[in-house]
């Protein structure tokens, strides 16, 4: 039998090139080697858009869109929101009551979110408990593994704190503990060298046409000391060069060679670089656009991905409440 993976995007926008790098370029590899359950994860979308979540319902459409035209395949994975499978919420309160707050107040990823993020209130009660919806999300499925980077490993290990706390409390073996899938993702830098991030306008999304693609690589930072058409440059600090790393290995050789000896300037490299870009979108928005125009079907996807996922919740959320004798 197949090992399980639970993994989710949140529906709070637009899809981008880090994101077919980052989750779903990985995820069309999991869903042939393992029973894969993908969610538009738009509880944890609530808890940061919770004052305007009106946007959220197209963009799990959009976004589900792309999952698809990326190579997701709804016969091979469960693709499906997670507010439509009721029993995330229910193990989330069950859970809850077991989480001592200290251990939720020392992640590290809350720590760094109220620190850096000024555009919403995020001192919630709910934002404050996201890592046990998280793990309601994980131990839900009982998944054996968790597509995650690095820099989310602490997460997990709170997900298994709580499964062995819940295990110990009741003394059962009701939730396995859940082991990280490291994946090795490029981190993709947005337009301006930051993070690429839709909150930051510095993204090229998945359902960019090419002439927005091609503006958008126009503006991209490059090397700053490289002023003039013959400086030599430095390709390890310029963007445009770490995209051809991701997006184009076999040309990045020599277009590293021709960037430090001047042969080759900033504005050919990035024209060179939308084009190659748009080839890879190409047959992704194409898609997008079939898929859109097939009235009703990614509804009916999510209904049937709800379906498969709400009977595999629904028998653990039973043996939970066996082991608690509730």
């Amino acid at each position: 039998m197949k090992q399980t993976i639970l993994s989710g995007i949140r529906p709070t926008g637009k899809l981008h090139l880090g994101h077919l790098v980052g989750a779903l370029a990985n995820w069309v590899k999991l869903q042939e080697e393992y029973r894969c359950f993908f969610m538009a994860a738009d509880w944890h979308a609530l808890m940061g858009e919770y004052e305007d979540p009106s946007l959220m319902p197209g963009n799990i459409i959009d976004n589900v869109a792309d999952w698809l035209s990326a190579g997701i395949d709804p016969s091979k994975s469960s693709v499906f929101i997670q507010s439509r499978v009721g029993q995330h919420l229910d193990l989330n309160m069950i859970l809850s009551c077991l989480v001592p707050l200290g251990w939720l107040e020392r992640c590290p990823t809350y720590k760094e979110q109220l620190r850096e993020v000024n555009t919403r209130d995020l001192n919630t009660y709910g934002f404050l408990g996201y890592p046990v919806l998280q793990a309601a999300d994980i131990l839900l499925y009982k998944a054996d593994k968790v597509p995650v980077g690095e820099d989310q490993l602490p997460h997990l290990e709170l997900t298994r704190e709580i499964a062995r706390r819940f295990n110990s409390l009741y003394g059962c073996a009701v939730f396995p503990e859940p082991g990280a899938l490291l994946t090795d993702s490029p981190r993709l830098p947005g337009l301006d060298g930051r993070k690429m991030s839709k909150s930051y306008g510095n993204a090229v999304y998945l359902s960019d046409d090419d002439a927005a693609v091609s503006a958008k690589v126009s503006s991209m930072v490059t090397d700053p000391a490289r002023v003039r058409r013959s400086d030599k440059g430095h390709p390890e600090v310029c963007s445009v060069f770490s995209y051809y790393s991701v997006f184009w290995p076999e040309k990045a050789l020599e277009t590293a060679d021709s960037c430090r000896n001047a042969s080759i300037g900033c504005t050919e490299c990035k024209k060179m670089l939308a084009a190659k870009l748009g080839v890879i979108l190409s047959p992704l928005r194409e898609k997008r656009t079939e898929l859109l125009n097939r009235s009703g079907y990614i509804e009916d996807v999510l209904k049937e991905g709800a379906a498969k996922a709400s009977a595999v919740a629904a028998a653990t959320l039973e043996e939970t409440r066996r082991a608690m004798k509730i």
